[in-house]
């Protein structure tokens, strides 16, 4: 564990780093920030934390910049404590809590708190919407659009819509199709999302025994199905590609691949337990942490929200390079107006 000295030296050290993505020499530690010793402490400070790995020097000349160790003992100072947001976050992220009264989806509440991370943090943003497991059916309702096409819109208790366009080979009569919705809407009422298909089967219900009823319900089924699915709204790409470490198509490419696949973007941040977490859950992985040599660049501040199993997870992607307290206050304010409503 750093001394209280030595900790305030690399936290200088990685502030300074991560404004100007330049290598940092002891002159410039000592003129701008107060650190309370002589130049010569600071050099020998800086010359235990580099042999201890928290630093290194990329060239003989150069000044130092922070390790992946450095940064997790940075992170791990920050996640101890309490931080506390100055009034420019307070106004910025009051935004994401009026998200909440405003939206009238839940995929419109994601979209407008994925963007609001990205704008606050200048990094990739990501909101994987919570699993379906504990939403309940409020209402069910049959559209027929022609004679042989059916949109199916079904609206759960906790304001997501979600629909599916079906088409029959024959002609749909108007009468069955409202006598269909009336049997499936008596089952489905209040049903859990991923108990409906069993109920459903189970009925008796003499107006769901047709060749029609029985396809709606296939299909209504696989729209819950397909909806109950995690899935991620992302924002930022473009800003994660101006950020000097990405200059290069080469070292950005592998980055953008892996983000591009939901499946295995979900399985890197389901990963919190190779890291520490933070009382609230809230979670850091640092470069090397990722597993992934593709990653080895890139850190990732998450936090899950939601309850029980029914999981969201918010979550900023950036360089190692990232401004961590700054992003840490976003992470935990965006999954407060997530949780709280």
């Amino acid at each position: 564990m750093l001394s209280d000295r030595r900790q305030r030296v690399l936290a200088a050290l990685i502030e300074e780093y991560v404004s100007q993505a330049m290598p940092v020499g002891s002159r410039t530690l000592v003129e701008k920030h107060h650190l309370g010793v002589s130049p010569a402490t600071v050099r020998n400070e800086l010359s235990v934390l580099e042999t201890e790995g928290y630093i290194t020097q990329p060239h003989t000349s150069a000044g130092r910049i922070p390790t992946d160790v450095g940064y997790r003992s940075f992170v791990d100072d920050l996640l101890a404590r309490e931080l506390s947001d100055d009034e420019a976050d307070e106004a910025r992220l009051e935004a994401a809590r009026r998200m909440r009264e405003s939206a009238t989806e839940l995929d419109e509440l994601l979209e407008q708190t994925t963007a609001v991370l990205a704008r606050i943090t200048d990094c990739l943003s990501i909101v994987v919407a919570p699993t379906n497991v504990k939403m309940r059916i409020k209402q069910v309702s049959f559209v027929q659009l022609d004679v042989r096409r059916v949109l199916i819109v079904v609206v759960t208790d906790d304001g997501q819509v979600m629909n599916r366009s079906v088409e029959f080979a024959e002609e749909v009569r108007a009468d069955e199709l409202s006598r269909v919705q009336q049997a499936i809407m008596a089952i489905a009422a209040d049903c859990e999302v991923h108990d409906f298909h069993a109920q459903t089967l189970g009925a008796k219900a003499e107006a769901l025994q047709t060749p029609l009823a029985h396809a709606l319900v296939e299909e209504l089924s696989a729209c819950l199905k397909q909806a109950d699915a995690q899935h991620a709204h992302r924002l930022g790409l473009s800003t994660l590609m101006r950020q000097p470490e990405f200059s290069r198509s080469q070292s950005l490419i592998p980055v953008l691949q892996m983000f591009e696949d939901d499946t295995v973007l979900l399985q890197m941040l389901s990963q919190s337990g190779t890291v520490p977490e933070a009382g609230d859950g809230t979670f850091v992985r640092i470069g090397s942490e990722n597993n992934n040599e593709n990653l080895s660049g890139v850190s990732v501040v998450a936090s899950r929200y939601g309850w029980g199993s029914s999981e969201g997870i918010v979550a900023v992607i950036g360089p190692t390079r990232m401004d961590y307290a700054q992003v840490i206050r976003a992470v935990r304010a965006a999954r407060g107006a997530l949780q709280d409503e």
